[in-house]
């Protein structure tokens, strides 16, 4: 496994030198295109990497304004997943196992690129469901892992994920998406709804979401969510390696959800985070599902008090 050389560099809005952008191989034929945003001068020595993980058809750019937050502190890494963004559809199902799979194979390729050939560990950012996706990728490799940071994650101590109504939503989804997609209107309508985000960000999304290929492979993430939360659970309750801490990131705000959901999405949070070792619960008073956007010095915050834990 390899990351390939950068194939162009990019500035963020300010006009600072930007993310690299490259791909990495993760096996014979299979590559995923990945932003790489250096430490800099003030990343401490031993610092871990912090990989993002994002949500259920979201790509890197999401991920923008955490990037630029944790410019200078420490190295951080946002990509596509297989089918999303810059990244090319993978064969084969795409259910929870093979997301952590691919999320693996790419750590394995980036340790190779660490300085002195000696890895200081990984810290795990996962938004929505990104959250069982760094969860799983934990479980089956812990001990490179320094810590998870989960942002509004999907979990299964929420019983929102096994009821009728949220298996009728992916399964409108499913009906309506592709047609909107190929009429081409669902990537510009979510780019308005991001205004926040840096221009070249919001401009990758406006070409990248929603587009046909991305469709296919959100309703291949969404098979079988419930399933898929079924088998993690399952896997935690055996799991008995070393601990990892973890961070909670919970949305406080109900708009687009519900007040009945929310306070759901709360509690299941809070108990995620009384399950770590360390484990940490905080409110994000002015967010809701996307605190990545709308709080992202509290994201970075976290991130960076994680990054610094030392393992027990």
């Amino acid at each position: 496994m390899r990351l390939r050389p950068p194939s162009r560099a990019v500035s963020d809005h300010t006009g600072r030198g930007g993310p690299e952008a490259t791909t990495a191989s993760i096996g014979p034929h299979r590559v995923l295109h990945l932003e790489d945003v250096a430490g800099g001068s003030g990343e401490a020595d031993g610092a871990p990497t912090v990989v993002l993980e994002a949500g259920a058809a979201s790509t890197r750019s999401i991920w923008a304004l955490v990037r630029q937050g944790l410019a200078g502190h420490v190295r951080s890494v946002a990509y596509d997943r297989a089918g999303l963004g810059r990244s090319p559809a993978a064969a084969g199902p795409r259910r929870l196992e093979q997301l952590a799979d691919d999320l693996n194979a790419l750590l394995d390729t980036l340790e190779v690129t660490i300085p002195g050939g000696a890895s200081p560990g990984f810290v795990l950012v996962g938004h929505s469901w990104g959250g069982p996706i760094v969860r799983l990728a934990a479980a089956h490799r812990p001990e490179r892992i320094r810590g998870l940071v989960l942002l509004d994650p999907a979990d299964e101590l929420c019983e929102y994920y096994f009821t009728a109504g949220f298996s009728r939503m992916n399964r409108i989804q499913g009906v309506l998406f592709p047609p909107l997609a190929c009429l081409g209107v669902l990537g510009p309508m979510y780019a308005r709804t991001v205004p926040m985000l840096p221009e070249r960000a919001r401009r990758d999304s406006r070409a990248e979401m929603y587009t046909p290929k991305a469709v296919r492979t959100q309703i291949a993430e969404s098979a079988d969510m419930a399933g898929d939360l079924v088998e993690l659970r399952d896997l935690v309750a055996a799991y008995d390696g070393p601990a990892v801490p973890v961070t909670v990131v919970s949305g406080a705000s109900s708009a687009g959800v519900g007040a009945s959901l929310r306070a759901q999405l709360n509690e299941a949070h809070r108990r995620r985070a009384e399950r770590g070792d360390p484990g940490r619960f905080v409110l994000a008073e002015s967010s809701g599902h996307l605190v990545m956007l709308t709080q992202p010095e509290l994201v970075c915050a976290e991130i960076l008090r994680v990054a610094r834990l030392q393992r027990r």
